[in-house]
């Protein structure tokens, strides 16, 4: 297919006509059943966070001295976020694109420290728990970090203390720990994971992307909240996302640190080229102002009291959904979330939780599958936000409805089939193995098929290398 440029400009309202045109293929993210990716803290404050977003549109954060308004915020952004996480003043941080940069960054940090502490590390190592966000394991990739993995326990999820001690060697360069982990919605047992950072003396970072403003504001409100901000001793660095609970707009996170000395590892700087002096202090380089600006004034229109209402809405809705889901037949929640994310497995034969999740979407209902790992098993996630809470109680019915729809139905599970089919393939990671495989999952095109049970069947089932290069090679053909 060629497109190209127009000779001649289009119209503005046929530009929109387009666009709407086009939007009209994408999630109903308003509807409230879409249970993930969507932070919505309501219509006001979305006018609020749009017109001091396209006010910054075109302001550059690459260089403070041209836009020190810029420089302004971002510190106020941090020095807020610092404050609700309890950090002292010596804390300091930076305003990031999201949980991927701020984590990339923490790894970054605590590597190029390292290198200076312990100069005879040749092969880092960062240990973390398999719950921990895969944005880790692609900081890994990029920055030549091993990723030294430990199972958490059975029935809470949490990490095995016993195990990541066992687990640091000399080229261990940083502990992480979630909270809370993204898939259940566990924290982790952050003050046990510290004090081996302590006694070990090495770093300690928080994923704090998901939980960390939530979290904070639960413990405001007298929530029982397990210790994990930089109270805790021997907590070196936390990331929080401002776009997930914080309600920001997308492209906003902040990665904190206990003092300037760690933070400096952050940074980098250039003067040896013919250009410009490149000073940075997170990945990117030339940014819109328009995500630190959306941030800022969310945290200003909300204040305490706006978040504390949200928090207050959000936790009763997930409790009355975490509660209906264990009085389902044929469904269980996994763990004890401690906020308002949780994933539930099914408890029986006949229920494929793949196939509920294709039978919940035609009904407009949006779960994210989670594949079955170490002691974890297949399930679906949920994350309740504002916009989720008033059809709490419709989404207990229809899903309800929908278990006892499914588990009437003949079972079909194919992960034998495939497992068996896969075992007489030769994988060469090349065009003739994507295509073979891609076949047995139902994918004839470059376009998902609407019923996503069996390729998430065989995803699950291949091994960790075959089905990344699958990933990795359908993403390939079907992007131009």
């Amino acid at each position: 297919m060629t497109i190209e440029i127009p000779e001649k400009g289009m119209a503005k309202e046929k530009i929109m006509q387009t666009l709407r045109a086009y939007k009209g293929e994408d999630l109903d993210w308003q509807s409230g059943k879409v249970m993930g990716y969507v932070y919505d803290a309501g219509e006001k404050a979305m006018e609020v966070i749009k017109e001091a977003y396209t006010m910054y549109l075109s302001e550059n954060a690459l260089d403070p001295t041209t836009y020190p308004s810029l420089l302004r915020i971002e510190n106020e952004v941090v020095r807020m976020i610092a404050n609700l996480l309890r950090g002292d003043e010596h804390v300091v941080g930076n305003f990031t694109s999201g949980g991927t940069e701020s984590l990339i960054l923490a790894v970054k940090t605590a590597r190029d420290m390292m290198r200076v502490k312990k100069p005879e590390i040749k092969e880092p190592e960062m240990v973390l728990p398999i719950t921990a966000h895969s944005s880790f394991y692609k900081a890994a990739h990029y920055l030549c970090v091993k990723p030294v993995i430990v199972p958490v326990l059975d029935g809470s999820f949490k990490t095995d203390i016993a195990a990541m001690r066992d687990a640091i060697t000399e080229n261990t360069i940083l502990l992480v720990g979630s909270a809370p982990g993204y898939a259940h919605g566990v924290v982790d047992p952050i003050p046990e994971i510290a004090q081996l950072a302590l006694e070990h003396d090495l770093p300690c970072h928080v994923d704090g992307c998901v939980g960390g403003i939530h979290l904070s504001y639960m413990r405001k409100m007298g929530y029982p909240v397990l210790e994990f901000d930089f109270t805790v001793p021997g907590v070196t660095s936390i990331s929080a996302d401002l776009h997930k609970y914080g309600y920001a707009a997308k492209g906003a996170s902040v990665v904190l640190y206990k003092n300037q000395e760690i933070r400096r590892y952050q940074m980098f700087a250039c003067s040896r080229w013919t250009g410009y002096t490149v000073i940075n202090p997170a990945v990117t380089s030339s940014k819109t102002g328009g995500p630190m600006a959306g941030a800022w004034a969310v945290l200003k229109y909300l204040g305490d009291a706006g978040y504390q209402k949200i928090v207050k809405e959000v936790m009763d809705a997930t409790q009355l959904t975490v509660d209906g889901i264990d009085k389902i037949d044929g469904i269980k929640v996994l763990g004890r979330p401690d906020m308002c994310m949780f994933s539930f497995a099914s408890t029986s034969e006949k229920l494929n939780v793949y196939r509920l999740a294709d039978r919940m979407k035609t009904k407009g209902w949006f779960l994210q599958p989670q594949f079955a790992r170490n002691n974890s098993p297949s399930n679906l996630h949920v994350s309740f936000n504002r916009l989720s809470v008033p059809r709490a109680k419709e989404f207990l019915v229809i899903l309800e409805q929908t278990v006892a729809e499914v588990m009437a139905e003949e079972v079909d599970d194919k992960t034998g089939e495939l497992r068996a089919e896969i075992g007489k393939l030769s994988i060469n990671f090349d065009d003739e193995s994507f295509f073979k495989l891609a076949e047995m999952a139902g994918i004839t095109g470059l376009e998902l098929p609407e019923k996503m049970e069996t390729i998430n069947q065989l995803l699950e089932a291949l091994p960790y290398d075959v089905s990344e290069f699958m990933l990795v090679e359908f993403l390939n053909n079907l992007m131009k």
